[in-house]
């Protein structure tokens, strides 16, 4: 049984229990991207039913995850065999499973909202329960978002600030660094050239926004 019931993986040459980053982001894009579509659905069809489903499925992952073995996970499950043959990068397990526990609350926090406490407001219309459920959505999706994308942990981020050892084995060796490599520098034309790569995003959409007005 304890083998099933267990966290992290213990790995030669690391002092505390481990989980593989590559296997953590994989999982998080899938659950990114499956949230995304139901969030979606359920915007455009102004119908809550496929993201009822995707919480379920959520909060069963992150039962899983946290409580049972992430080994087990079916996210994780998909992402170890999508990564199985890229080396290893390997994060604490610690601070992963507080930040996986932030989403298992959120997991339970949604439950509640849309399968316990369902509201007999219709989601299309404005109210404290539909605010709380779309914001809830958004802070899922953020932290999914940083976590497959950009490599970011929110959560491990949070653990971390609070928890500062030599053995927290943060993802791209964050904990160890104290400065950014020379090469991934941001230069000062690279500043310049964002902010006007974005003014003239901003000047396309207010001209092509105002003239459609006026057509209209």
């Amino acid at each position: 049984m304890s083998k099933i019931f267990n966290f992290g993986e213990v790995v030669k040459g690391y002092k505390v229990k481990v989980i593989n980053e590559r296997e953590a982001r994989a999982g998080a894009g899938i659950l990114f991207l499956f949230a995304l579509l139901s969030f979606i659905n359920c915007i455009y069809t102004k119908n809550i039913l496929i993201t009822q489903i995707f919480i379920w499925a959520f909060l069963g992952e992150f039962i899983i995850r946290v409580l049972i073995n992430p080994k087990y996970a079916p996210s994780l499950i998909i992402g170890r065999f999508m990564v199985n043959n890229q080396t290893p990068e390997y994060v604490g397990a610690t601070q992963k499973r507080f930040a996986w526990g932030l989403g298992l609350f959120l997991a339970f926090f949604l439950f509640g909202l849309t399968t316990l406490f369902p509201s007999t407001t219709p989601i299309e219309e404005e109210s404290l329960h539909n605010v709380l459920i779309g914001l809830s959505c958004m802070t899922c999706l953020v932290l999914l978002y940083f976590e497959a994308i950009f490599g970011i942990c929110l959560g491990c981020k949070l653990y971390n600030l609070f928890n500062k050892n030599s053995n927290n084995y943060c993802a791209g060796d964050l904990c160890e660094k104290s400065s950014t490599h020379a090469c991934q520098k941001i230069s000062m034309t690279q500043v310049v050239v964002l902010v006007l790569f974005f003014a003239i995003l901003v000047v396309v959409f207010v001209r092509y926004t105002s003239t459609s007005f006026l057509v209209n």
